[in-house]
């Protein structure tokens, strides 16, 4: 997948500014794509040039003015033609893998306390993901808005967001105690 295909998708869901589009990447797509402000605008730039985004002028009396996107008819089909494709199979690159990779040859001490961190960060990302599917789904219950909601595409990738995360927290949480207990025993000899 290219950043072209999350900058449409997440464009499907309404008219938005180059601004306003980063903030829908940092509350969902950013749990399955992450992108850089600057990425971002320099994609919405390409996707223009392409025909698969057109902006407007928005003129504002008291800020400067700003440009609106969505996606065009081309867009549409670009997107089509990529969920028709075949995908490559998901991989993991961390640079906390790596450290806990090396875990017998180095001190695992900074080690714990990345793991510490990314499974703190792990749960504020479960909270604002739970946040967010709450929102989308408004009054209705889960099984309700699955069937007749609107945004169930946001939806489910903030469903498998939550997922990940809890897994991601779930292993640095039981890695640290390994680490903990391994440094422990190393200690008593």
């Amino acid at each position: 997948m290219a950043l072209r295909h999350a900058v449409l998708a997440a464009l499907l869901e309404g008219e938005y500014s180059g601004y306003q589009l980063t903030k829908v990447f940092d509350l969902g797509v950013a749990n399955f794509w992450y992108a850089s402000p600057q990425q971002l605008y320099a994609e919405l730039a390409k996707l223009e040039q392409q025909g698969l985004v057109a902006g407007r002028e928005v003129v504002q009396e008291s800020r400067p003015n700003k440009r609106l996107f969505h996606v065009t008819d081309a867009g549409r089909a670009e997107l089509e033609a990529f969920a028709e494709g075949r995908l490559k199979p998901s991989v993991i690159r961390d640079d906390l893998l790596v450290m806990v990779q090396a875990a017998d040859g180095i001190d695992t001490e900074p080690v714990i306390k990345q793991l510490e961190e990314r499974a703190a960060e792990a749960e504020a990302r479960i909270e604002d993901l739970g946040e967010l599917l709450g929102r989308i789904r408004g009054d209705m219950d889960e099984e309700e808005f699955l069937l007749r909601g609107e945004g169930v595409g946001g939806y489910l990738t903030a469903l498998r967001g939550v997922a990940f995360e809890q897994g991601h927290r779930d292993w640095c949480l039981r890695a640290m105690s390994v680490l903990k207990e391994r440094r422990a025993a190393r200690a008593e000899r």
